[in-house]
């Protein structure tokens, strides 16, 4: 067969499965998803990078795991050699249910049909820091015994020596983890390493699949933009899914970061290397950055954080000018690690390309950040050269078909090999759906935040009562979350409140295990987390989520001509991407129902946001009267929804 042939038998196998095989074994027959599988064949096939907005209920995972094995396939007949394909994502949710759940079914179905003659294998890669390093856990356990001390500790750290991923060890300490963890430099002299003994699996070609995060994915590319030795085998292509993060990544991979874990591991580290007067001068020195970085950065600009950094700084480098010849070989590479990184930080305004910034980190609090500003350039000579197919692909890459604000920032703006599709979701939004716009929003005045706050909680109760509970209300920050939660519980509404806030499993069970209650959430809540059913059927954006002004922002609008370019080329776009991302939340599942309740004064019929707003959701109807909202749902949910309110009141008593 010619190669033309081949591709020809390769886009019919992709029609096969996704019309006749997986439909005879549950799985709904989508003409988009099917349409979108053979986008992405072609991307891997021609080298393109294939930008692919896959609206939510499409089924992306399945059309780019099908790609995936049929190109193998093509490559095959083609007698091209055997090649892994990485799969990059940005939550270990989406990796775990890759690995055992999406490829397991697949494969069955495929094996079952004589489709593959053998299992299709994933493995999912992490950094070494995931993994344990035999000789250090002995002369972590040493340690440990002699102190006779943390009996749990004991157990976790022996759990290690049958399991050599310490994602997998329970009740691990963060300190425990840093002192077991395979290092940067391996120096040991061990002759069997379980760790290398793993990383030759990985590199084996009987994966398939290489599944991994968008931080390794890009510590690969670096390695080999810098002719080092790559983390992956050489791979045929790429799929990059949830790659709306990947500029966010990319910064914090081309720059240093530091978060209050950072800083308060090195204290812990001083008292257990009995260095307790050190470790309680730099607990002092570092006690007000500490303060700050364990809340939500908001609009705080960065000075404030430089300004603290000096004296922790000062007390670090006496650490280690005194200290030095007498600390362990691993604390000594961390604590100068640590120093270099603050030094870092400490150059805020010395150097052009040089951005110093608070953003929020994934427990809630401030990541501080310094990075390159022309985060394309690295990203055109690490990435975008490499002659492999790749597949980009998220819910929220376009606003209204248009990929422009992705493209700029990451550096593919002008480059050819680019193409774009979007799938549009499959759900019912103009029937499952409704859209709530107050007549007479909470308007914020000037300084006066309480009457604001006031105003808010009173809508959102009216609110909650015509939609009999069962309400999500995403915040975009977490002073407001807490204002608005006080108000809430002094007027002692009949539905259970939950604050998803730093302890977020315990909340997310709690709020799943009451039907009718009320979740207040900010953060990672707009983005990620699966709510299906009719546990959210009212969804509240109290404001709309425009990113809080800070270095970055105020470096990027010094290239445009005005603030007004700035603001509709690159915050607003940024606004409606987070905003789909947060409406995510509410429709699921193609049977789920929902009003989303949008109360920001500027989003209004007739405000400068409206039109905005309007072009990132998809089409339904609009309302602005609580009697529609009731109505709504007297329409739509089944008479078991309305007793759980009987049994929210049950819980009340």
């Amino acid at each position: 067969m010619t190669t033309k042939e081949i591709r020809a038998e390769a886009h019919k196998e992709i029609t096969y499965i996704f019309e006749e095989l997986l439909p005879e074994h549950g799985l709904p027959h989508r003409p988009e998803q099917v349409k979108l599988s053979h986008l992405m064949l072609d991307a891997m096939i021609e080298g393109k990078i294939a930008l692919c907005d896959a609206g939510t209920g499409i089924g992306k995972t399945f059309s780019y795991l099908v790609a995936g094995t049929v190109y193998n396939h093509y490559r095959t007949r083609n007698k091209m050699p055997r090649q892994s394909l990485i799969i990059s994502t940005s939550s270990i949710a989406l990796q775990t249910a890759v690995k055992y759940e999406y490829l397991p079914f697949l494969s069955a179905v495929l094996l079952d049909d004589g489709i593959i003659k053998k299992p299709i294998l994933a493995v999912i890669r992490k950094g070494k820091s995931h993994y344990v390093c035999d000789e250090r856990l002995e002369q972590r356990l040493q340690q440990l015994e002699q102190s006779k001390r943390n009996p749990k500790a004991m157990e976790a750290l022996k759990s290690l020596r049958a399991n050599l991923d310490l994602d997998e060890a329970e009740h691990l300490t963060n300190f425990d983890r840093r002192q077991v963890c395979v290092p940067e430099v391996c120096d040991c002299k061990r002759e069997y390493c379980r760790y290398k003994d793993y990383m030759k699996q990985c590199g084996s070609k009987r994966y398939l699949f290489q599944i991994c995060n968008h931080n390794l994915f890009l510590a690969d590319a670096m390695h080999r933009g810098e002719r080092r030795r790559p983390i992956f085998p050489e791979y045929s292509a790429l799929v990059m899914d949830e790659s709306h993060k990947l500029p966010e990544v990319a910064r914090e991979m081309f720059g240093v970061t530091l978060s209050a874990e950072d800083i308060q591991s090195t204290i812990y580290a001083l008292k257990m290397e009995r260095y307790l007067l050190a470790a309680e001068y730099l607990a002092d020195a570092a006690e007000p950055l500490l303060a700050l970085l364990t809340q939500q950065p908001e609009e705080r600009p960065f000075s404030e954080y430089a300004h603290l950094l000096l004296i922790p700084y000062q007390v670090l480098k006496t650490i280690q000018k005194q200290l030095c010849k007498n600390l362990s070989h691993l604390f000594r590479r961390n604590l100068d690690k640590l120093i270099s990184t603050i030094s870092t930080l400490l150059r805020y305004d010395q150097e052009d390309n040089l951005v110093c910034y608070g953003t929020e980190s994934d427990s809630g609090g401030t990541l501080l950040c310094a990075t390159v500003f022309d985060l394309a350039g690295p990203m055109k000579k690490i990435i975008w050269r490499q002659p492999q197919g790749m597949v980009l692909t998220s819910g929220t890459l376009a606003v209204k078909e248009n990929f422009r604000r992705f493209r700029e920032e990451v550096g593919i703006q002008h480059n050819g090999r680019v193409t774009e599709s979007v799938s549009l979701s499959p759900f019912d939004y103009a029937h499952h759906c409704l859209l709530y716009f107050p007549d007479y929003p909470p308007r914020q005045f000037g300084a006066n935040q309480e009457l604001y706050y006031d105003a808010l909680a009173d809508e959102i109760a009216r609110l909650v009562d015509a939609s009999t509970g069962h309400a999500l209300v995403l915040f975009t920050s977490y002073s407001a979350m807490s204002a608005v939660k006080e108000r809430l519980a002094e007027m002692q509404l009949l539905y259970q409140l939950f604050t998803l806030d730093r302890n977020k499993a315990h909340a997310l069970e709690a709020f799943r295990a009451h039907p009718g209650a009320i979740l207040l959430a900010t953060g990672a809540a707009w983005e990620g987390m699966d709510f299906p059913g009719d546990g959210v059927s009212l969804l509240v954006i109290p404001r709309l989520p425009f990113a809080f002004p800070n270095e970055l922002r105020e470096k990027q609008l010094a290239h445009y001509e005005s603030v007004h370019d700035f603001i509709q080329s690159v915050i607003v776009p940024e606004m409606q991407i987070k905003l789909r991302q947060g409406f995510g939340r509410a429709i699921r599942t193609e049977t789920d129902t929902c009003v989303v309740a949008i109360l920001d004064d500027r989003a209004g019929d007739g405000e400068r946001y409206h039109d905005a707003v309007l072009d990132a959701l998809p089409v339904m109807p609009r309302t602005s009267l609580l009697e529609d909202v009731e109505q709504f749902m007297l329409d739509h949910k089944p008479d078991r929804y309305f007793k759980e309110l009987k049994q929210a009141e049950w819980d009340k008593m």
